[in-house]
């Protein structure tokens, strides 16, 4: 009797165009027709690698799910972008061009022995044209300097002295530009260490190691930790603070890389938990300022001033009208919060001239709106979700209007976190807890110098000639005002 079991090269695959069609939502009648239509085994086969397919790729999406963890295929098309203008300058507009260097390197002649037409004898003028072109030396290589240090008797002090080398660390034989520059690129920049050593090895000629430059980091690190403590203290003084999370990989576990940022300075921190334990180690005092954050609740034990973020909300609305439980109540609901937050918006932008009486009346106009949102018994499901974070943080959400230099939004924290997430995309976290300290360090070091000089390489390299030298790191640039 033969078995009613198919056997392994009977076995039915699913097609990978149907799979892609279930998961995207784009399947139609025919495919799903075709597929229900089988023998009931290799239905029930069938159903079986569509189960595990689907778990293998499923992940709660939401309006606030990054990009980066939603597969291609479940990403909708992009809008057709509109055909730009031609290029250059409006009519009756001067261009903009190259600004020509002030400083010539060298000077070549061009000109022709013979006409390149005919071959002709060329009769001699006084015309001529200048062209600038910069360009890179074509013997790029690192310079190699041999120090002869002399020991001197010292009668008084009864010891041999001698002078120090400013251009490495002790014990170095990588000098600070060397230090400075690959370390900027992969904590600054985000380059892979092999995409760095390509560039040493090959278009610089010098050899470099990715065991080398990973210690050489730690000890930059080490060395500039004190601008790392210095940017926590002025952190902690902010008057607005930003804050943010996202998920990190510290020797294959999952850790968190925290977020904080102010106007002219960002710490970053790489922690292993996300809850309270985190804070903690941060808010080492009492915060006096306002924290800019989205609904994550671990964010309301620090402060009791705080603004949550707008677009968070908004994105959530967005994505239930786009959604398929957008009915009963759910309109009215969508269609208050909108225009309350018009409301807000107008308020903030002094479209009316208003006295203060009059702007205190309306918010606390728009408080009671919001409050009479929250206690609203709606029916439908999202509504009732959103109501009750309206009665959570409905006061936390107009903190915009009371206290000046307030955002609406936590833009600036999910701007200053993204280098991270960039990064992570390349480096697949850190390999050791070392490795993360370090990134810590060396991030919040150069997304702060990026933020207050133009010029980070120029002042890390100046600092390590002073630490060499003294022993002394000095303090920390401050960011130079705009007339300066």
């Amino acid at each position: 009797m033969a078995s009613a079991i198919p056997t392994s090269t009977e076995t039915p695959v699913l097609d990978p165009t149907f799979l892609a069609s279930f998961r995207s939502g784009k399947l139609t009648s025919e495919q799903a027709r075709e597929f229900v239509h089988r023998d009931p085994l290799e239905l029930q086969f069938l159903l079986l690698q569509l189960s595990v397919a689907v778990a293998a790729g499923t992940i709660p999406l939401g309006p606030n799910t990054p990009s980066g963890s939603i597969a291609p295929y479940l990403k909708p098309n992009a809008n057709p972008k509109k055909k730009k203008g031609k290029a250059g300058p409006k009519p009756g507009h001067d261009g903009h061009y190259r600004p020509i260097p002030t400083r010539i390197d060298k000077r070549q002649t061009h000109q022709l022995e013979v006409c390149p037409c005919c071959q002709g004898a060329l009769q001699r003028t006084d015309r001529k044209r200048l062209r600038i072109i910069e360009d890179i030396p074509d013997d790029l290589h690192a310079q190699t300097t041999e120090h002869t240090i002399h020991r001197d008797w010292c009668p008084k002090c009864k010891k041999q002295v001698e002078p120090v080398v400013p251009d490495a660390l002790p014990g170095c034989q990588l000098g600070h530009r060397t230090t400075v520059l690959s370390a900027w690129l992969h904590y600054g920049l985000g380059t892979t260490t092999s995409q760095i050593l390509e560039v040493f090895n090959g278009h610089l000629q010098m050899k470099l190691s990715v065991g080398g430059l990973t210690e050489i980091w730690h000890r930059l690190a080490e060395v500039l930790e004190p601008w790392y403590e210095q940017i926590h203290r002025e952190c902690l003084l902010a008057g607005v603070l930003h804050a943010d999370e996202t998920g990190w990989r510290t020797e294959g576990v999952t850790s968190w890389l925290w977020c904080f940022a102010r106007d002219d300075a960002t710490y970053y921190r790489i922690h292993p938990k996300r809850g309270h334990e985190a804070l903690k180690v941060f808010f080492t005092e009492a915060f006096q300022g306002v924290l800019v954050s989205d609904f994550w609740k671990v964010y309301d034990i620090v402060t009791q001033k705080r603004q949550k973020c707008w677009p968070h909300l908004l994105r959530d609305l967005t994505a239930v009208d786009e959604g398929s439980e957008s009915g009963e109540d759910w309109p009215e609901f969508c269609k208050k919060l909108w225009r309350i937050y018009a409301d807000a918006v107008r308020l903030e932008a002094g479209i009316e001239e208003l006295q203060q009486e009059s702007y205190d009346s309306r918010l606390l106009r728009l408080k009671t709106r919001i409050t009479d949102l929250a206690v609203r018994p709606w029916t439908n499901r999202h509504a009732r979700r959103l109501a009750k974070r309206l009665f959570d943080y409905g006061d936390d959400l107009l903190t915009f209007l009371e206290i000046e230099g307030v955002p609406k939004s936590n833009n600036k924290g999910e701007r200053e976190i993204r280098p991270g997430v960039m990064m992570r995309k390349v480096s697949f976290g850190s390999y050791s807890q070392q490795g993360a300290r370090t990134r810590s360090i060396l991030m919040s070091i150069y997304r702060t110098l990026k933020l207050r000089d133009p010029d980070p390489l120029k002042e890390t390299e100046s600092a390590l000639r002073t630490y060499t030298l003294t022993g002394k790191l000095p303090a920390l640039p401050v960011k130079l005002s705009s007339g300066e």
